[in-house]
């Protein structure tokens, strides 16, 4: 009889047992199968939501879809990644079309793409992070860590068309630097070197070729975007004693899990990396992405970055968690509230919207683009938003006030409207699939 009792109270543990297991494969089922959307790696430790949870519906997110089925169709981009993060879950995780359109393999969710300006965001959380650090003071003259910058002179047009210099009246600052205040552009004629930056023979090589320059305006008077955030990772290197690659890996990359991300695509991933139409589908002239030819020699702070969608999530995540992520924290919330805040005072002029035309209604944070006021621009979002995109087609946005992550990455690098116009379709696309 006892021998009975054991064996029955042996077989209800056992069913029970087996009960749990079945439910908890049931509730992981139902939540996969709940959401259509998502690809997941196993590389990114984000949970997936459900629609109902994330407020979205599927209608919405399958016009994602349908925008990138008729772009493919058009062949006005050969693919594309889109990467929606709400309330800490993965919404939607997708990828479209091909990886190269030489070769037609499929686009996959962990496709690399050149980052181009989407660097900045990454080189401006490393300087906070040395911030923090009480290493790099964000009021500091970068004439402190390279002695050239004040010997720079502003050029000054004059009625008959010739130059004249005179001498800078408020020093440049790590804070022009990183909200674009520096007085260096790349748009005026007097920066062609721009277009070079990545192959300059390291940050030594590029500081005394700057340095040689006019600046365009006094700094601490204009936003004017260009190349201040190459001369940011040049004085990150000088405070760290470390290379930028070596800095942004240690302090941000490697603690995050962005294990896709660099400055260089090792052998074994250059399979994966993505690649645009040898000819611009507009002008049908030649383009290309400099990042993922041979030959690039300067980790450059402004640009020359590559990662993942899903990478890229982990630190668009990180920030909107006020600057931590699965455990590890990278900046304070008060740096990541510092970063994402308006930087331009009422006697900065505002030319946000000379670099991003649809941007009305925005300022100019560290690094970031920041909304400032409801209305006004022509994309959906909240004031508070910040943002910033790549000009080889990549783009990231964070909405606090919504809890929402958004990064997409294509390779649509030719001159023409075709990456602007993506911009903003995929955020009208995002918020228009929202329900809350």
């Amino acid at each position: 009889m006892q021998a009975l009792l054991t064996q029955s109270s042996h077989y209800r543990q056992t069913m029970k047992f087996q009960l749990l297991i079945t439910a908890a494969a049931v509730v992981a089922s139902t939540t996969c199968m709940a959401n259509e959307f998502v690809n997941k790696p196993s590389s990114l430790d984000i949970p997936i939501g459900t629609l109902a949870e994330t407020g979205f519906t599927a209608d919405g997110l399958k016009r994602i879809d349908a925008f990138f089925a008729s772009e493919i169709e058009k062949k006005r981009v050969p693919g594309g990644v889109v990467g929606i993060v709400r309330d800490g879950k993965l919404v939607y995780l997708k990828a479209h079309g091909t990886l190269n359109p030489e070769t037609q393999v499929p686009m996959q969710v962990d496709s690399i793409f050149a980052l181009a300006s989407m660097t900045k965001p990454m080189v401006s959380v490393a300087a906070l992070s040395l911030a923090q650090q009480a290493k790099l003071p964000l009021f500091s003259r970068v004439s402190d860590y390279y002695p050239s910058v004040g010997a720079m002179k502003v050029a000054i047009k004059k009625p008959d068309g010739s130059m004249d210099y005179e001498n800078v009246k408020n020093p440049m600052t790590v804070q022009d630097l990183m909200r674009h205040t520096s007085g260096l552009t790349s748009s005026a004629a007097l920066f062609a070197t721009g277009g070079l930056v990545r192959k300059m023979n390291g940050a030594a090589d590029f500081m005394d070729k700057i340095t040689k320059l006019p600046l365009v305006y006094q700094p601490g008077t204009v936003f004017d975007y260009g190349l201040s955030h190459d001369v940011l990772g040049a004085v990150i290197e000088k405070v760290s004693g470390k290379s930028l690659e070596v800095y942004l890996r240690e302090t941000i990359w490697k603690p995050l899990g962005m294990n896709d991300t660099g400055f260089q695509v090792p052998e074994s991933n250059k399979p994966r990396q993505a690649y645009a139409f040898k000819l611009n589908p507009l002008d049908n002239k030649p383009q290309s992405i400099p990042p993922l030819e041979p030959g690039v020699t300067f980790e450059c702070g402004g640009g020359c970055s590559l990662s993942t969608v899903p990478d890229y999530l982990k630190f668009g995540q990180m920030l909107l968690n006020g600057g931590e992520f699965n455990g590890q924290r990278i900046l304070s919330p008060a740096m990541v509230k510092l970063m994402t805040s308006d930087h331009l005072n009422k006697k900065i002029i505002n030319r946000v919207t000379d670099v991003v035309s649809y941007r009305e209604g925005y300022g100019f944070g560290l690094g970031v683009a920041v909304r400032t006021e409801p209305g006004l621009a022509a994309i959906p979002g909240n004031v508070g938003e910040y943002s910033w995109n790549g000009s080889y087609g990549t783009g990231y946005f964070a909405d606090p006030q919504a809890k929402l992550v958004v990064v997409f990455g294509t390779a649509v690098p030719g001159a023409g409207n075709i990456r602007g116009y993506h911009r903003q379709d995929i955020q009208n696309l995002v918020y228009g699939a929202m329900t809350r």
